[in-house]
């Protein structure tokens, strides 16, 4: 999340808009982002609904983090279309920012 706050101003610039989903409480989100400073809306799915409804729970992840999501990202439209998923296995793997503002590109 953090690496994403420094590509902000180029995924807005393909007139992308930059939210983020996670497990965490708003809390612990909240202290995150003043923490690191990030700018853009941190989402909390504390009960992994949204996570299981697209799919992505990470079912192998140790029962310390139950819940967790792969990490990835969806491309979703102005009318909630989905034009791009971009996603890693390894709950600790993260595409590189670069990868997601081309995928940006490619969505138009």
């Amino acid at each position: 999340m953090v690496q994403l706050q420094s590509s902000l101003k180029e995924i807005e610039a393909t007139s992308g808009q930059l939210v983020a989903i996670s497990y965490d409480s708003p809390a612990i989100l909240k202290r995150f982002a003043a923490n690191s400073a990030i700018s853009y809306p941190l989402l909390s799915d504390a009960g992994s609904k949204t996570i299981d409804a697209y799919g992505i729970r990470n079912k192998e992840a140790p029962e310390r983090w139950s819940g967790i999501p792969h990490p990835g990202t969806f491309i979703v439209d102005t009318k909630g279309i989905i034009r791009a998923k971009l996603f890693l296995e390894g709950y600790k793997e993260r595409h590189a920012p670069e990868a997601l503002v081309q995928a940006l590109r490619d969505a138009r």
